[in-house]
């Protein structure tokens, strides 16, 4: 199992897996667990995350699966500048039929890495055939977004927020781009547009969060969920899970992922035209005072 590097600028990771893996009578819960960079995805949790699903899929005494985050976040989006950042690595293809993209340059490089690790993984979490819950605390940023909503259903504490802020670095949205299926239309342009916060209540309003509870309820609370739902027969709920999926495809879902994928990349290739590279020149500091309406300096 992948762990954290050692790092060189004093700061102390905790030593273990990037991903934890725990099962609890029918239950087994998938914890992200690098908490010191607020569970940021590298390559080496997303494939860990990947490794938990398939072993809890796998597993006739699971019948629910509990995606959560150590610390104080549930996950603040991809890795943009940890010391475990590893985009440049080789990594088995599992979620496609995309070629290594790390001996390739520009587009190809970039779109065949995303088509697997972030489009590709998000697809193949989705059809899971065991109810997914996940357990969100603190931020679920960008690709902490996506992660949540491959999930069937959504138990958030009373401090979590949701953001996708990355219309800042001039692209539309993250790449499993779900927003007007688990949204409102307006509302998710407004929350790409401004790239503000929703906090949980107003994410229970409109139907994208399932519960909200006390920040320490929240596992009992989301183990108390899981239990209740495990208690229905397996078939049933891999049935029902595969309607309202296929429901959600007959909307559009499936198309307009790779519509909105595409246009994700278009973004890329003309930043790296006209800025600093792919991402316009942002980092997680200056992503942060944008945010808060600094001009980095």
């Amino acid at each position: 199992m992948a762990t954290d590097p050692v790092t060189t600028d004093g700061r102390q990771v905790p030593a273990g897996p990037v991903v934890r893996y725990e099962r609890s009578g029918p239950v087994a819960t998938v914890t992200m667990n690098r908490p010191a960079y607020r569970n940021a995805q590298n390559s080496a949790m997303t494939y860990a995350l990947d490794g938990a699903f398939y072993e809890a899929s796998g597993d006739d005494e699971v019948k629910v699966i509990v995606l959560a985050g150590a610390g104080d976040h549930f996950s603040s989006g991809h890795d943009i500048g940890t010391p475990g950042r590893d985009a440049h690595l080789p990594h088995p293809r599992r979620a496609g039929l995309w070629w290594d993209h790390s001996d390739k340059a520009g587009a190809e490089s970039r779109f065949a890495r995303e088509s697997e690790v972030y489009l590709g993984m998000c697809r193949r979490w989705r059809e899971i055939p065991k109810p997914l819950i996940a357990s969100v605390q603190g931020a679920c940023v960008a690709g902490g977004l996506m992660l949540a909503w491959v999930c069937d259903l959504i138990v958030a504490s009373e401090d979590a927020f949701f953001a996708d802020p990355v219309v800042r670095m001039g692209i539309p949205g993250v790449e499993f781009f779900a927003h007007p299926w688990v949204l409102p239309p307006r509302v998710a342009k407004e929350l790409l547009y401004t790239g503000d916060r929703m906090g949980a209540h107003r994410a229970r309003e409109l139907g994208m969060v399932n519960r909200v509870v006390p920040r320490e309820q929240l596992a009992a609370r989301t183990r108390e969920l899981a239990g209740r739902v495990a208690a229905m027969p397996r078939m049933g709920l891999a049935l029902a899970k595969r309607a309202v999926n296929q429901a959600e495809d007959l909307q559009g879902l499936h198309g307009g992922l790779d519509a909105a994928f595409a246009l994700h990349h278009l973004a890329h290739a003309h930043n790296a035209e006209t800025s600093a590279g792919p991402l316009a020149g942002m980092d997680v500091r200056t992503m942060k005072a944008r945010a808060a309406g600094t001009d980095g300096a």
